[in-house]
């Protein structure tokens, strides 16, 4: 209830560019083309996020115990208060107090490359968390709440956001078993607390690299691969090689099953399982999707089998397999496997339309996409970044970026921190982490809500700028699809701020980012050589995006596959293996046969934080589609456009229910899918 946290479920160090026919960069260009300033090392560390506290590891137990007594005293106010609008300003400010926290906690255990820092976040999360667990079923601090539900009188008096946010505290405390007895209520709680264990343990182990003795290894592939001492260690599918032993090797080595892990996510399920029943659910995944666009994992599996028809139709497998097999015939290829994926999907790409990202690269220099972001946001919104010198302390790397981002008129808006660039120890993944959400404080000033964007992009060399391939490029403008989410959202509670909101509706804005990263009236403002200035031609904007034809399907069949699989696992208890589940599915949804002694599965990070929740990308396509073709297909800067789709969709986060921001009726499968925009078509 309390914790409205989210993972997306996310300011670089830069190199100076030594060419002299470099063209002149805008600020925000130039501080992602150029070596940041070096904190002055004399300034008073003022901890990480301006908080004081976190200037060592310890401050986080003071954090903790700060948000606890605020936790008191606010628990106090709602139980003795008259029920009234007052009560759910209350109850966000709890969850603004502990959210402060645990959101920053969320990010620090997994981003912060000091041990101390992760160790002592990944048990303020925790520690929260499970007092959390025990707000969810206070049943005092619930009475106040329901009596403000039950009061017709008092409730006609709120406004339609409180009343929306009202609902929403009252909706968590129901899924959390508030009306069960209290024995019931011990096991809920109990439930919960084992969950928090048994999910921080299994989201590191999907991170964790398998080792396999030197010599059970070609000796002609092993540098390839990380060698320490006599063992080879593999954290990664290394889909992109060309050598398809290497390839090969990667899969079933990263692939092969952890015991240890295995049992932990089948104590996972069956705790979510067990926990989804007690509290009157026929299935975690039934709990998991109450209160989403999609509402039942019914409608989410008739999605999914209605999108493949239309994929079969458009594109079917065996189309794909002719396109793979011709290029497999070339290269005296035979069987095609589930390690050759990627690799063929962008070997025949290149091959068709000559694709060599290498080409692409020096147009996609770091700083000069930044720029291209700002001036898509500045035409669009009245938004732009302001780069700014962290202070001591602030940053976890001295590689961190920090942006204000500031509108035309009403000022600041918030600040993202980008976190850029790979680094021993950091996730290899792209994501956006809420660290304070932002609300109408009492004193009428608007608290700025500040969040950070993590990549994972190559660092820059001391003559060459940080230069991304396409795929990074989107990916870097889905992100800060998140962001701006987070930024432009500006609701009264921060309850439902930003990406506070229906985990189907909440990656709308992101491939919505993607549509734009991919339009060369776009792309034409900002890629341009970092060396000589000129732009990227547009005929080879033309060739990258009709590439995405070819394998474009194949490439959307994968993920209907991940969220089928999602499904079956949190439905109803199957009585088999995850693994036998897996083969099942990936025949089903996928068609590339299942390799013996693998367990994708347990590489399968999203079951944390989008667990049967994973369908939320492709039912997001479908809307971010239709408000692609609506708003800017005909003009991607139309500044009509840009503020209509703030002020109806992005301002109101999670205050409004997402289907009445899309077109303000209920959307069927039949409208979601005449809607669907694959990137194939």
């Amino acid at each position: 209830m309390m914790l409205a946290c989210q993972r997306f479920v996310s300011v670089v160090r830069n190199s100076r560019t030594l060419s002299r026919h470099v063209t002149t960069w805008s600020p925000v260009g130039a501080a992602f083309n150029a070596q940041q300033r070096k904190v002055d090392l004399l300034q008073k560390n003022v901890g990480l996020f301006g908080v004081p506290a976190l200037s060592t590891p310890a401050g986080f137990e003071v954090a903790q115990q700060r948000a606890l007594r605020e936790t008191e005293q606010l628990v106090e106010t709602a139980c003795n208060n008259p029920p009234g609008a007052l009560t759910v300003e209350t109850f966000d400010q709890l969850s603004d107090s502990l959210c402060k926290v645990a959101d920053l906690a969320d990010f620090v255990k997994v981003g912060h490359p000091d041990p101390a820092f992760r160790d002592a976040a990944e048990k303020a999360c925790i520690n929260i968390g499970t007092v959390v667990e025990r707000l969810n079923t206070n049943v005092e601090l619930c009475r106040s709440l329901k009596n403000l539900l039950d009061n017709k009188e008092v409730l006609d008096s709120l406004d339609p956001d409180t009343r929306r946010v009202a609902e929403l505290f009252m909706f968590d405390f129901e899924i959390s078993g508030i009306h069960l007895d209290e024995s019931k209520v011990r096991k809920a709680v109990s439930l919960n607390v084992n969950l928090l264990d048994l999910n921080n343990e299994f989201l590191n182990g999907t991170h964790l690299p398998n080792r396999i003795e030197k010599t059970a290894l070609p000796e002609h592939i092993r540098h390839c691969f990380s060698i320490d001492g006599n063992s080879i260690q593999i954290g990664g599918l290394h889909a992109d090689s060309p050598d398809e032993l290497v390839r090969e090797a990667a899969y079933k080595i990263f692939l092969f099953p952890n015991s240890s892990l295995l049992l932990c996510l089948d104590d996972l399920l069956t705790c979510r399982n067990e926990l989804a029943k007690l509290v009157g659910y026929e299935s975690f995944a039934h709990r998991a999707l109450n209160g989403t666009m999609a509402k039942t994992p019914e409608t989410v599996m008739k999605f999914l089998e209605l999108l493949t028809d239309k994929l079969s139709d458009r594109y079917g497998r065996s189309q794909r397999a002719r396109h793979w097999h011709e290029h497999c015939t070339t290269h005296q290829c035979f069987v095609l496997m589930p390690w050759d994926h990627s690799y063929f999907s962008s070997a025949v790409r290149a091959e068709r339309y000559k694709i060599d990202p290498s080409l692409y690269s020096p147009y996609f220099s770091l700083g000069a996409c930044m720029e291209g972001l700002n001036m898509l946001f500045s035409q669009l919104l009245g938004v732009s970044f302001r780069n700014e010198q962290p202070m001591a302390g602030e940053v976890w790397s001295e590689e961190v970026r920090k942006l204000a981002v500031v509108h035309e008129t009403e000022g600041l808006l918030g600040y993202i921190y980008c976190d850029f660039f790979r680094r021993p120890d950091k996730p290899h993944q792209d994501c956006h982490f809420t660290i304070q959400g932002g609300r109408l404080k009492k004193d009428g000033e608007y608290q700025h809500p500040v969040v950070v964007l993590m990549l994972s992009l190559p660092p820059p060399t001391r003559s060459t700028p940080t230069l991304l391939n396409p795929g990074m490029m989107e990916n870097l403008f889905h992100e800060m699809g998140h962001a701006m989410h987070s930024m432009l959202g500006r609701t009264r509670y921060q309850h439902v701020t930003g990406t506070r909101c229906s985990t189907d509706f909440a990656e709308v804005p992101s491939i919505l980012m993607e549509f734009f990263a991919t339009d060369y009236r776009v792309v034409n403002q900002f890629a341009r050589h970092y060396q000589t200035g000129q732009p990227l031609p547009k005929s080879m904007v033309s060739r990258l995006c009709e590439s995405k034809r070819i394998c474009g399907a194949a490439d959307t069949q994968l993920q209907v596959f991940y969220a089928a699989l999602d499904q079956v696992y949190h439905g109803k208890p199957q009585n088999r293996s995850t693994t036998d589940i897996l083969k099942q599915m990936q025949e089903k949804f996928y068609g590339l046969p299942y390799v013996p002694n693998t367990a994708w599965q347990l590489r399968f990070s999203h079951l944390i934080g989008y667990g049967a929740k994973y369908y939320s990308y492709l039912m997001s396509r479908a809307i971010a589609s239709m408000v692609w073709r609506q708003c800017f297909q005909k003009d991607p800067f139309n500044r009509d456009m840009g503020e209509r789709y703030r002020r109806e969709m992005l301002a109101h986060g999670g205050s409004k229910e997402p289907m009445l921001m899309v077109q303000g009726k209920e959307l069927t499968l039949t409208i979601f899918l005449g809607h669907y925009l694959p990137p194939f078509l």
